[in-house]
């Protein structure tokens, strides 16, 4: 399984303020009213949707989304968020690749014996993730771990 955390930065952001829910996060460099410089260190799908994307110049991002709120990255957090989630994959499987601090390759191999399992226990981790981290993540399944860094989770045990 490829198991990735869906907008993990702005997420974890939206999780320890709700009030940031449902509006245009943007956690990277200071815009500086359009003028700063630097990145895009990730958003919300709420900023996705207006063009805003990862190692977007800080610039562009702001001329895109005026009115997004502009975060300074919070990287303890992140990191004791990944924590967390890499405990809680552990929980399923101790073959572990951690890829970065939102992303993780976990060899269910020999924990599931069919695609419609992998699925399943997919949708169990998946489930987890959410109750206990209080996070969502995307899940991709294959027979090996590079043809599957690419969600979503498909039926094709092939893909």
């Amino acid at each position: 399984m490829h198991i990735d955390m869906d907008a993990f930065y702005s997420s974890v952001e939206q999780r320890e303020n709700p009030t940031l829910i449902g509006k245009p996060v943007i956690v990277g460099a200071d815009p500086k009213e359009g003028k700063g410089r630097g990145v895009v260190m990730g958003c919300s799908y709420e900023a996705r949707k207006l063009g805003v994307h990862s190692a977007l110049p800080i610039s562009i991002a702001y001329r895109l989304c005026p009115n997004g709120v502009y975060l300074p990255p919070n990287f303890t957090r992140y990191e004791q968020a990944s924590e967390q989630i890499i405990q809680l994959l552990r929980t399923f499987s101790e073959k572990l690749e951690q890829m970065s601090i939102d992303e993780a390759f976990l060899d269910i191999t020999e924990k599931v014996s069919s695609f419609d399992e992998a699925a399943a226990l997919a949708e169990t981790i998946k489930r987890e993730i959410r109750e206990k981290a209080k996070l969502t993540c995307s899940i991709g399944i294959a027979r090996t771990k590079l043809s599957r860094k690419s969600p979503p989770t498909s039926r094709n045990p092939t893909a």
